[in-house]
């Protein structure tokens, strides 16, 4: 299990394929309701926190807040304050995040296909 105060990483003994135990690691860190919606808004570029609310505005600010901050702490996204008044804070890709946008694109373009042959 994953241990988000300590990132440890263990997978359960009774797993066989340890290959599985990669899936549920990536998903625990990326999937959930909003981070991939997060994700994908960020790939045209660093977004403000109030950009991010109007982009998604089904997602309340605290949820959003406590989305930004795990994707942070997990070094997806990186949290950039502009030291200027008021505050000026940007969320971007991290180098090793941006490894993940061929996913997120492929994720994408999986679900309008599915769209597509399911609900045409």
């Amino acid at each position: 299990m994953l241990d988000r105060s300590s990132k440890v990483w263990e997978c359960p003994k009774e797993w066989i394929d340890m290959n599985g135990c990669f899936v549920e690691l990536s998903i625990s860190i990326i999937g959930g309701k909003w981070k991939g919606i997060i994700l994908y808004h960020l790939l045209d570029g660093p977004k403000r926190f109030n950009e991010l609310r109007r982009l998604i505005p089904k997602i309340t600010q605290r949820m959003l807040t406590l989305q930004l901050k795990e994707l942070e702490k997990d070094k997806i996204i990186n949290r950039i304050v502009f030291p200027e008044i008021p505050p000026h804070v940007e969320y971007e890709y991290t180098e090793f995040g941006e490894t993940l946008q061929p996913i997120i694109y492929q994720m994408q373009k999986w679900g309008e296909t599915y769209t597509k042959e399911y609900f045409s």
